[in-house]
């Protein structure tokens, strides 16, 4: 009996020491903050470590300046659109000096989506002969000259609305193909270390049902990233109604949705909407909340999207849609708490 007793004791003992000696370390553990998780940043191809790149095009189908217009959209949706995108086409000189004081404003960063028909006026076959290597020569130079931070070039948006089936157009398939491939490499040859290629698709199920339309991509060697433009309307019952999940994945009957075929066909290449938004016709307003609310949901399920940029306009080119954010004021509250995410806090590295 004393034999226990003293064993007992003992373990008693034991057992305060252990809980002496361990007690002051697990509060420390348990008191200790957690490390704060890494910043997302771009790489050298501007593709965010975590996160969602934001970004915009404001003042579509006005005369209006684009960077004026870009800043009040900011203002608007209450958070800096770190995509600047911009639209050109054939000897326009740029980027112009308007756009590049838009990507050096003091405690706005943003990268330029510069976008280029390269062919405008002549052939997607002329420019892939060399015969517009002046036009593409004088790019080069002037973005050497103003422009030494990372930038986004697309080349000719949307292709598939401009392809020709005749061989004789010299605006087929792969005609875009073979263009799209000679101007890159020829600006790459110019030395443009800091340019990063986007081609952008319409991604609409007429086109990819097109026998040709395989034939538009021009090869994973001189794509960085692959685009979709793509648009749903807020109107129940109206052209592509639906939310951000169909705008991603149209596709031809009994085919393949663009986003399934972007991440799996080009599994490397990581993917821009290039142009999105949310419209109903003009004089018939509709909420927009369903389809901003739609949006991180489907981010999250989503890892290769890594951009967005919200394609601003009161009419289309048709003049009967408005893709505004601000086209009723439960629109624009829900848009604004869309901007206000964190999972577009993704800070850039232009060099």
């Amino acid at each position: 009996m004393l034999r226990k007793t003293v064993y007992s004791l003992a373990a008693l003992v034991a057992g305060l020491g252990a809980v002496v000696a361990t007690g002051p370390a697990t509060a420390q553990a348990a008191t200790t903050p957690a490390a704060k998780p890494a910043p997302c940043v771009t790489d050298a191809k501007l593709v965010p470590s975590c996160g969602v790149l934001w970004g915009a095009a404001a003042g579509g189908f006005t005369n209006l300046p684009r960077d004026t217009e870009h800043k009040n959209w900011e203002k608007l949706s209450g958070r800096t659109a770190t995509i600047f995108h911009t639209y050109h086409k054939g000897d326009e000189k740029f980027p112009t000096d308007a756009e590049i004081a838009m990507v050096r404003e003091p405690g706005k960063p943003r990268v330029l989506l510069l976008n280029w028909r390269v062919e405008y006026g002549s052939t997607w076959a002329n420019v892939a002969a060399g015969k517009l290597d002046a036009r593409i020569d004088a790019f080069a130079a002037r973005v050497k000259a103003t422009l030494p931070e990372k930038f986004f070039l697309v080349l000719n948006h949307e292709p598939e609305d401009d392809v020709r089936t005749d061989a004789a157009s010299g605006m087929t398939a792969k005609h875009f193909a073979a263009s799209y491939r000679h101007v890159i490499k020829r600006l790459k040859s110019k030395g443009l270390g800091n340019m990063v290629n986007v081609v952008a698709y319409m991604g609409n199920e007429k086109w990819m049902a097109q026998s040709w339309w395989k034939d538009l991509y021009p090869g994973d060697d001189v794509v960085d990233w692959i685009g979709l433009d793509s648009y749903v309307s807020a109107e129940q019952n109206y052209y592509h109604a639906g939310v951000f999940a169909d705008l991603l994945d149209r596709k031809a009957k009994g085919g393949e949705g663009f986003y399934s075929w972007a991440t799996t066909k080009h599994a490397s290449k990581p993917l821009m909407v290039a142009e999105w938004g949310a419209y109903h016709r003009i004089g018939k307003v509709v909420d927009k909340a369903k389809q901003f609310n739609s949006v991180l949901p489907e981010l999250a399920k989503r890892p290769k999207v890594k951009a967005i940029v919200y394609f601003d306009t009161k009419a289309d080119k048709f003049g009967d849609r408005d893709i505004s954010i601000d086209s009723a004021a439960s629109s624009l509250a829900a848009f604004r708490k869309l901007a206000a995410s964190p999972k577009f806090n993704v800070q850039l590295k232009l060099k």
